[in-house]
């Protein structure tokens, strides 16, 4: 180092770093030490090659320099691991005078975390010549003073440190006055003056000498000042301190105007030559003279500003006592205040890396962040203690003495919490103790570990019949937990049949809005319902899903018109039926029987005269369809009266059908003649018509029973027959019975045959019994497998069934009856 500095060569041109490097093996620390004020851009060492780290993983695994300053004097290049000057350091300004100025400087790399702990020694180099306060200075000495008399000068202030301060001073040559030597005197830092012969004022009354002040720098530097010194008379008594030095304590937090102690000097002269004032020497610094005030008359020294222990532990005071002879005579007493610390500085938290971000899927000690904590009140940072609230998944843990790492704990679920504000608390071991926090912001990122779920465990949506192509019938949706692309969803229909077709044919699905519209229109007396399976699945890697069942139900609509299937037309479009001339009021002419293959309301039939040739001859039962007559028979009226009949379903808007009935009014003489003949006038024949038509009538009533019999047993057995038979029977009307009552009574009183049978629960028309009037006889018609017959509910035909069809979907019909003889 003695090499570089005396040598001529500019510093710029070669390489200036002392490399002292010391490898700590417990703490993995580094030493370098470089001069001070080197160039921009200077090397000071190879930090990948010092720290043993890879020169191609130092970008990757963001290796930086973090300073305690908020300077930073140092970078390092992450291509060459060059640690290089990026600002010039005056060690002056760094550590002003201290004999040792280290900077502090950490370097940290990621993956895995590491901190290595750098100290920069910065040499100081001579660049500040000694400097005095005053360029010239007068001094009064009286021509008594005795020999070996000294006189404090002005010390000399150079802002270098060691041996380039001040080390030396000289006095230009005179027989009056030499300077004492440094081992004799008890302060160094103070020149003295030392009378070496008497002073005779009538000869020389003022002398001029010069203080030469030079400090231990190689090249050595000096600075001088100008003493002019005044010879006065009289006053030969100096002042003399009852202390050459005055030590006292006290605490950093004195307050103000307090007494810190008393200056006190004797003079033995009397008068004015013996009266002493106090005041600070020439060389004390004005940041003393900011804290503590001196009272002139009293010697009394006090607290004018604020002690801080961290800033300066202790103060050096030089006190002149003088006497106020007109040729005053001074001595210096020295004062030496320690300041005592007290808890006043709470610990300090410098976060020198942290992630922002975490996994909610990190596995437990994952680093987090890595704290420094100091505190200036104590030079041990082990007696400050962190810690952080119980209730979260983090945990601090130690690494070197006075730093702290947060890592994770435990299992952290981004759904319950998506970032936690951790709070650390510093507390110092004070008295009172004192503590800082600072808050670490810290974000859960998400992983796809929730699948969505439906916001039902099924849905019903309801259509009506006959709907658009393409419309909308209802939505599904969904909930995912998770955040950004592992909460997008996605919904599609699932593979299923539907009366053997794919569902996709019946209904699609918006993939996004899970929206779900109809692929054709419906019609509800072929499907009443159907279900169809969604499936909800989310963008996450890998993707999560659920499903869920819709069930469809379409809505009847009042789309089909009432169908009359009896009675049926015989010529063209109208129904023909008999009735004897001779029948009483209320008198079963006819019963119209209709069906309609909407259901409930829609459904519900009523019937009503549309168009009777004589209003006050028939009238028709409402609910049953049942045509009864209103009065006798007389000869104005018609032999051929017309019926028509108007069948309406309750649907809104209402739809109607109607249908002709063509009655024959027949003559009884022409009936009994028939029968008559048929039955031949011989023997006992011509006995009273009246009795044959009474045994003819008994005869008649017991083959219609043992019919209705039969017909009961055959429906029973009818009900253990599978879904896929089906039967269809033509209508007829069995034999009239004549009724003695009117029609009030026709529609309640009238005794129905049993074999008039209730439609079922299904529309499928239930087998009825088909009655011959020219055989006078019961036939029964079953048909079975693929000759089996049903009513078609829209138009009221017989068509032929599939004996392989699939059940047929529910629905109310309209109750049929069979009117009876």
């Amino acid at each position: 180092m003695a090499f570089l500095l005396n040598s001529r060569v500019p510093l710029r041109s070669v390489l200036t770093v002392i490399l002292m490097f010391v490898a700590e093996s417990v703490y993995g620390n580094i030493r370098y030490s470089i001069p001070e004020e080197l160039d921009l851009g200077a090397f000071v060492g190879n930090i990948s090659k010092d720290l043993g780290l890879d020169l191609k993983q130092l970008v990757k695994r963001r290796l930086r320099i973090e300073s305690e300053n908020n300077k930073q004097y140092l970078i390092v290049n992450l291509e060459t691991g060059n640690l290089l000057i990026k600002e010039k350091i005056d060690r002056e300004q760094l550590c002003e005078q201290g004999l040792s100025c280290v900077l502090m400087l950490e370097a940290m790399v990621e993956n895995p975390l590491e901190v290595y702990r750098i100290e920069v020694d910065i040499l100081d180099k001579n660049d500040n010549a000694p400097v005095f306060r005053r360029s010239d200075v007068d001094l009064e000495i009286s021509e008594l003073t005795p020999l070996g008399t000294s006189f404090p000068l002005q010390s000399a202030l150079d802002p270098d440190a060691g041996t380039n301060s001040v080390r030396s001073y000289q006095l230009s040559s005179n027989v009056y006055f030499r300077l004492k030597s440094q081992s004799e005197g008890e302060e160094s830092g103070i020149p003295e003056l030392v009378l070496q012969r008497q002073l005779d004022r009538e000869q020389e009354p003022t002398h001029r000498l010069t203080l030469t002040a030079f400090d231990g720098g190689n090249p050595e530097r000096f600075g001088t000042i100008q003493i002019k010194i005044i010879v006065v008379d009289a006053n030969d008594n100096v002042p003399v301190c009852q202390q050459n030095i005055y030590q006292v304590t006290t605490a950093e937090n004195t307050p103000r105007d307090t007494l810190i102690v008393k200056v006190t000097a004797v003079d033995k002269d009397d008068g004015i030559n013996g009266e002493v004032i106090y005041t600070f020497s020439d060389h004390t610094p004005d940041k003393v003279r900011e804290i503590f005030s001196l009272q002139a008359a009293t010697g009394e020294i006090r607290l004018t500003g604020n002690l801080n222990f961290e800033e300066t532990q202790s103060y050096q005071i030089s006190v002149q006592a003088k006497d106020r002879a007109p040729y005053p005579l001074a001595v210096y007493c020295k004062i030496l205040i320690i300041v005592t610390d007290i808890n006043d500085n709470a610990p300090e938290i410098v976060i020198t890396s942290t992630l922002s971000t975490i996994s909610e899927n990190a596995s437990p000690d994952t680093a987090v962040a890595v704290l420094r904590i100091t505190d200036r009140d104590s030079e041990n940072t082990a007696d400050v203690h962190c810690s952080i609230p119980r209730d979260i998944p983090f945990k601090l843990t130690t690494s070197f003495i006075n730093y702290y790492t947060l890592v994770t704990q435990g299992d952290i679920d981004r759904e319950t919490v998506s970032q936690y504000n951790i709070t650390i608390m510093c507390t110092d071991a004070g008295n009172p103790p004192l503590s800082t926090t600072k808050t670490i912001r810290v974000l859960v990122t998400d992983i796809n570990d929730n699948a969505p779920s439906f916001t039902q465990p099924s849905f019903a949506m309801y259509v009506t019949e006959n709907n658009v192509i393409g419309a909308s019938i209802g939505s599904v949706s969904a909930l995912d937990p998770d955040s950004n692309q592992n909460a997008e969803l996605s919904y599609s229909l699932m593979n299923s049949l539907i009366n053997g077709l794919s569902a996709s044919t019946f209904v699609s699905i918006n993939a996004v809005s899970g929206v779900i519209s109809a692929h054709q229109s419906f019609d509800f007396e072929q499907l009443t319902s159907f279900e169809v399976h969604v499936r909800v699945q989310d963008s996450g890697s890998p993707p999560l899903s659920s499903n869920v069942t819709v069930n469809v139900i379409i809505v009847d609509q009042n789309d089909n018109a009432p169908v009359v299937v009896s009675p049926s037309p015989i010529k063209g479009s109208a129904a023909e039926d008999k009735i004897p001339r001779s029948a009483e009021p209320g008198y079963l002419v006819s019963k119209v029987i209709a069906t309609d293959a909407d259901s409930g309301l829609n459904a519900q039939l009523f019937y009503q005269l549309y168009q009777p040739s004589d209003e006050s001859l028939f009238t028709v039962a409402p609910g049953t369809g049942e045509v009864w007559t209103i009065r006798h028979f007389t000869r104005k009226d018609p032999v051929r009266p017309k019926i028509i009949i108007l069948v309406r379903d309750n649907g809104t808007p209402s739809l109607f059908s109607t249908i002709t009935i063509n009655v024959s009014v027949q003559d009884d003489t022409t009936e009994n003649a028939s029968n008559i003949a048929a039955l031949g006038l011989s023997g006992p024949w011509k006995w009273d018509l009246k009795f044959f038509l009474m045994i003819l009538f008994g005869t008649t009533s017991f083959v219609l029973l043992v019919a209705i019999l039969f017909l009961g047993i055959k429906v029973c057995q009818g009900r253990h027959y599978t879904n896929s038979d089906f039967y269809c029977w033509n209508t007829s009307y069995f034999s009239r019975t004549r009724s003695t009552h009117g029609i009030q009574k026709a529609s309640v009183n009238l005794q129905i045959p049993s074999n008039y049978t209730q439609a079922y629960e299904n529309a499928t028309l239930p087998r009825q019994l088909h009655y011959d009037p020219a055989m006078n006889d019961l036939k029964f018609l079953k048909l079975h497998g693929s000759a089996a017959s049903m009513v078609d509910l829209k138009t009221g035909t017989c068509v032929a069934a599939k004996h392989e069809e699939a059940s047929i979907s529910t629905r109310k019909g309209t109750i049929h009856e069979v009117r009876g003889a």
